[in-house]
């Protein structure tokens, strides 16, 4: 949990930031920012700190998995190191940014670099730079009145409570990269990936949050998209084995790959594909393969609901199976027509 209630901002720079490949300006601001008005830095808290996640996190890295080669890794250190060089750093980010932004669909907009002190995440006080970049002005009426009239007058100007691009680096494991949080409100076209992979080059990092989060998404591939390959096995069953393996997550606080195996699948061959899939899974996707770790409750509900218990019958029924596939039967009549048989105790 981010706790950023004691929060202060330090120091804060503004630029610029034009699409190069567009024959855009980057155009850099001589100083740092004063911000002497509390209503001011209350505004500002509410634009930079209050949209961010609180539960999935990154790390640094770069081409080569080392991440002290990655510029904003670098820039960030210094800053962290030696506030004196905050608002060279700054610029530094925002040329970076200027390089990276090279796909001519992405916006120009206003790059703020902040530094917070006392920044609590989970028992940790922590020193943290912000980077924030507003992509979208939006449009305020403001209505002033003169004697016994009213005048209303319009300006553009950036919505605190939409930010667009944002990341926080906290001055925390180092060692790894140091604890990234981001924010990326763009769609889903291949320019908006630079934000995380071309401008920041960021990991998931190797928690408990993301190990949940990846083993639930192992096993729900797993079963939709790679069983039917291997076994003949009914819808219903495969249902069963989604409902049993996000039982195990919420019913344990813990993970222990083997007990998770033998108690959802229970067979020797589905266990050794699973295996199969597992380790060619995490290979294509650079996910480490860990076979313990504490379960995330926040990544758990978040996976939950994509896992469908749902069986879809042509367009006339959903049956939604949550609990014992022994109750359904699925069967054939001697017309050829296709049934399922509920057994239940209490109607509700």
């Amino acid at each position: 949990m981010i706790d950023y209630s004691g929060a202060d901002i330090e120091q804060l720079a503004i630029h610029n930031v034009g699409n190069k490949t567009n024959e855009e300006n980057l155009i850099c601001s001589h100083s740092e920012l004063e911000v002497n008005d509390p209503r001011l830095a209350e505004l500002l808290f509410t634009y930079f700190l209050k949209s961010f996640p609180d539960q999935e996190f990154y790390n640094f890295t770069f081409s080569n998995d080392d991440h002290q080669m990655n510029p904003v890794f670098n820039y960030a250190s210094a800053i962290f190191d030696d506030h004196d060089s905050f608002h060279i750093n700054t610029i530094n980010i925002a040329k970076h940014l200027y390089e990276s932004a090279i796909h001519p669909n992405i916006k120009s907009g206003d790059l703020f670099v902040a530094r917070f002190t006392d920044i609590i995440l989970n028992d940790d006080v922590a020193e943290v730079i912000g980077i924030f970049k507003s992509e979208n002005d939006h449009s305020f009426l403001q209505v002033e009145q003169e004697e016994s009239d009213y005048h209303v007058k319009y300006e553009d100007g950036i919505n605190i409570d939409k930010l667009d691009k944002g990341c926080w680096i906290f001055n925390l494991e180092k060692e790894k990269g140091f604890k990234v949080a981001i924010i990326d409100k763009a769609n889903k076209a291949m320019e908006a990936h630079f934000w995380r992979d071309t401008f920041l080059n960021l990991k998931c990092a190797n928690d408990d949050y993301n190990q949940t989060k990846d083993f639930l998404t192992v096993t729900k591939n797993f079963v939709t998209k790679h069983i039917d390959d291997e076994f003949e096995i009914s819808k219903t069953e495969k249902i069963d084995i989604l409902n049993k393996s996000v039982e195990y997550f919420k019913e344990n606080e813990s993970f222990n790959k083997e007990e998770f195996e033998q108690k959802v699948f229970n067979n020797q061959e589905l266990i050794e594909s699973f295996n199969s899939f597992d380790t060619e899974y995490r290979e294509k996707h650079d996910l480490e393969i860990v076979e313990d770790f504490d379960i995330s409750d926040k990544a758990v509900k978040k996976q939950a609901r994509v896992f469908k218990s749902v069986l879809k019958l042509d367009k006339n029924f959903h049956i939604y199976i949550h609990g014992d596939k022994s109750l359904i039967q699925q069967g054939t009549d001697s017309d050829g027509r296709k049934f399922y048989k509920i057994y239940y105790d209490e109607e509700q």
